[in-house]
C-alpha cells in the first residue's frame, strides 16, 4: 500500500510539474519574441546608420592594377600647417603622388597637363593644409587627403584622379 501511495504522489508531482513547466514556457516565449522584435528593431536602426554613415565617406573607387598609373609630384613638399595652441609654427613634409585611372575619360585629355599644373596642384595642397593643424592632420589624414582629392578633381573637372597618397612623412 505505501509504494502505492508513494506512486501517486510521485504521479501527481509529476502533473504539478509538466503544467508549470508549461505554464512558464508560454509566459516565456512571449516575452522573449517581443525581446526578439525589439533587438531587430534596434539592430536595423543601427545599421540604417551605418549605411547613412557609409554613404557620407568617401567613395572608394576600384581601379585594377593594369589600369593604374601613378603620378609623384616633382619635388618633395614642404607644407606648413595653422599654427597650433603652442603658437609655434609646424610642417607637415612629404612626397605626394596622384592615382590615375588610365580608363576614366579624362586621363587621355588631363594626363600630359599634370606636369604644367603640377605648381597649382601643390597650391591646393598648401591651401588644405592651411586649414589644419599638426595635430589635426595627424588625427585625420584621410580626411586631409580626401579634400585634396576633392579639390584636384574639382580643379580639372574629371575624376581620373581617384587617390591622394603621401609617402615619406615628416613634421614637425
Amino acid at each position: 500500500m505505501k509504494k502505492n501511495l508513494l506512486s501517486i504522489i510521485i504521479l501527481a508531482l509529476l502533473i504539478v510539474n509538466i503544467v508549470l513547466t508549461s505554464i512558464m514556457m508560454f509566459s516565456v516565449t512571449g516575452t522573449s519574441k517581443k525581446t526578439a522584435a525589439l533587438v531587430t528593431d534596434i539592430a536595423s536602426v543601427l545599421d540604417l546608420e551605418l549605411e547613412a554613415q557609409k554613404d557620407e565617406e568617401e567613395k572608394v573607387v576600384e581601379v585594377a592594377m593594369e589600369d593604374m598609373e601613378v603620378y609623384e609630384l616633382t619635388e618633395k613638399l614642404m607644407i606648413p600647417c595653422k599654427k597650433g595652441e603652442d603658437g609655434k609654427d609646424h610642417y607637415y613634409n612629404a612626397n605626394v603622388s596622384l592615382s590615375l585611372n588610365t580608363k576614366d575619360k579624362g586621363y587621355k585629355k588631363y594626363k600630359d597637363a599634370l606636369a604644367a599644373k603640377e605648381s597649382i596642384i601643390e597650391s591646393e595642397i598648401y591651401e588644405v593644409f592651411s586649414n589644419y593643424t599638426l595635430d589635426e592632420v595627424l588625427a585625420d589624414t584621410e580626411g586631409v587627403k580626401a579634400e585634396i582629392l576633392e579639390r584636384v578633381q574639382k580643379m580639372f573637372d574629371s575624376e581620373f584622379i581617384y587617390k591622394v597618397s603621401f609617402s615619406g612623412t615628416l613634421y614637425q
